[in-house]
């Protein structure tokens, strides 16, 4: 077969399937697309019509979809074209469906999505929150929250509960008022080459949030929030869904004002059976964080081939600048805000479940803190490896250091220690093997060993490179 006709073969398959696939156009579903009208509406019969009998809703471009909430479904692939885009609807009063069911204080859903299959997000265009228009006055380090009754009217961008065989690719979607992706019970899902863009002073505005969900694969995408870029957790509100499990994320850039990388803290269920590889974390108030505080479980989980820039910011964010943090404290109770929601219903007090059989391997940290692993008891936490990872700390802002920020637990939030390459309170079977800890020119007198240990039983380190910051006067490891 000739090259010629080989390439007019791929052309006629090519065309055959472009033609196979029908394509609901929303402006002629009467979309207006002059980012004023809201175009809810005819999105919606778009999206109905096309999921008779599958296919693809266009977002046309060069136009501005303005919309209030809508539904996707099944069979439906979301097509935004290059210079489209869905832009949330600026009015408070159309978002009256809470994101949480029965928990009405934590935002709304916008996008949404409940027991689909076969469905798709694609294109190169965006899917904009608005979130700006949801917030109060800009301060230095964030946008004030304004104050409501009983509903949180902040939309989530895309929220899919009970969803199967999703896909979400190259789509720029962010500028979120709350979380941007939220998936739940959702099974076999890809999440592939998106840009998410929130703003780094709007609080709760994660970036991709897997609840109760299992077999996501999340690859080469770039994420900035204000809160978590990527969390693994189990809400309680959706306890029926069970475990979070069978998770990769690869190849993914994030920028966090709070921790990049979180699994929970909200967690009634099971987190396993988790990788993470190849990633770049920048600029953020904590790297990697597994933070339990409810009674599931975390166990399983690979943090590998990763690059961690730490710094510190202001107390509205959560972290200390940690690159790694695995903490196990049961959740504050009584008026705290996160108590009445987060513990099992009737109870008025919560328990902690076991963080175990942790690796991190081919880590490179750098910023104003160390690794920190702590717990209420030494046998909620078991089993942390971590093998070749260096640690360089620096102090690079103003903000102050020698802290350590537990919240939220029972016990006080923040608590002050000295600042050590690794600093381990209260585990069991903690493993240092190749690893390496370096001290940048400015010391103040609260930076100190390359390993503190306190109440751990089992800790094993070999071939550990470095010293301690002030190594005329402290021992390189110091054990309590």
């Amino acid at each position: 077969m000739t090259k010629k006709l080989v390439l007019t073969v791929i052309v006629f398959c090519i065309s055959l399937t472009a033609i196979s696939q029908k394509i609901y156009d929303v402006k002629k579903y009467g979309a207006k697309g002059d980012g004023k009208t809201n175009d809810a509406v005819a999105i919606q019969k778009a999206i109905d019509a096309c999921s008779i009998t599958g296919g693809r809703v266009l977002i046309p471009a060069p136009f501005t979809f303005l919309t209030g909430p809508f539904n996707v479904k099944s069979n439906v692939d979301l097509y935004i074209e290059g210079g489209a885009k869905i832009l949330a609807s600026p009015d408070e009063k159309l978002y009256t469906e809470s994101a949480f069911r029965d928990n009405k204080g934590e935002g709304t859903i916008w996008i949404g999505g409940k027991n689909i299959e076969n469905f798709s997000i694609s294109g190169s265009g965006k899917i904009d929150g608005n979130g700006i228009s949801f917030m109060g006055a800009e301060e230095d380090d964030a946008y004030v929250l304004k104050p409501f009754n009983v509903l949180d009217p902040r939309p989530h961008v895309l929220t899919i509960i009970g969803g199967k065989n999703i896909r979400i690719k190259d789509v720029h979607i962010g500028n979120s008022a709350y979380w941007t992706v939220h998936l739940i019970g959702c099974n076999d899902v890809v999440v592939s080459g998106i840009t998410l863009l929130n703003s780094l002073k709007v609080r709760n505005s994660d970036g991709i949030d897997v609840d109760h969900s299992k077999n996501v694969r999340i690859s080469d995408c770039y994420i900035e929030s204000g809160d978590d870029c990527i969390c693994l957790k189990n809400r309680r509100e959706f306890e029926e869904f069970g475990a979070c499990e069978n998770i990769t994320v690869t190849n993914c850039t994030m920028t966090s004002s709070s921790c990049a990388i979180k699994i929970g803290s909200e967690n009634m269920d099971a987190i396993r059976q988790v990788v993470f590889n190849n990633c770049i974390i920048k600029k953020s108030n904590r790297g990697v964080g597994i933070q339990n505080r409810d009674e599931g479980t975390v166990s399983d989980v690979i943090f590998s081939n990763m690059i961690i820039e730490g710094r510190l910011t202001t107390d509205t964010w959560w972290g200390k600048a940690e690159p790694i943090y695995i903490t196990a404290y049961r959740r504050a109770k009584g008026n705290h805000k996160d108590a009445n929601w987060r513990f099992p219903k009737g109870a008025t007090e919560g328990k902690v479940g076991e963080i175990r059989n942790i690796y991190f391997t081919n880590i490179q940290c750098t910023g104003e803190n160390g690794a920190y692993v702590s717990a209420e008891s030494k046998d909620k936490i078991k089993n942390i490896v971590f093998d070749n990872v260096s640690v360089f700390i620096d102090k690079t802002t103003t903000n102050p250091g020698g802290l350590y920020d537990r919240r939220p637990c029972e016990a006080d939030g923040f608590i002050k220690g000295s600042t050590s390459g690794f600093y381990f309170d209260a585990a069991e079977s903690v493993k240092l093997q190749n690893c390496s800890v370096q001290w940048g020119k400015n010391k103040p007198d609260y930076f100190k060993y390359a390993v503190e240990s306190k109440n751990v039983d089992s800790l094993v380190i070999n071939n550990l490179e470095g010293q301690s910051a002030f190594p005329e006067k402290l021992e390189t490891v110091k054990k309590q």
